[in-house]
């Protein structure tokens, strides 16, 4: 799998998945399974969406 999630992307979509959990949990909704989205794509550092979109944010390599 090659990754398309940069380093920034990466901590944004961890730290976003932390929150929608907390909320979720606060206001015991179905919204913290919405956390699984963004917590999956930034642990494995690959987005679906990213890839049929054609989007990369990881730096080229020898940058």
């Amino acid at each position: 799998m090659q990754y398309n999630v940069g380093k920034l992307d990466r901590a944004i979509r961890l730290l976003l998945a932390i929150i929608i959990a907390t909320v979720g949990v606060y206001l015991e909704s179905w919204w913290a399974l919405a956390a699984i989205v963004p917590l999956l794509t930034g642990l494995f550092s690959f987005c679906p969406l990213y890839k049929i979109l054609g989007l990369n944010t990881c730096e080229p390599k020898g940058a």
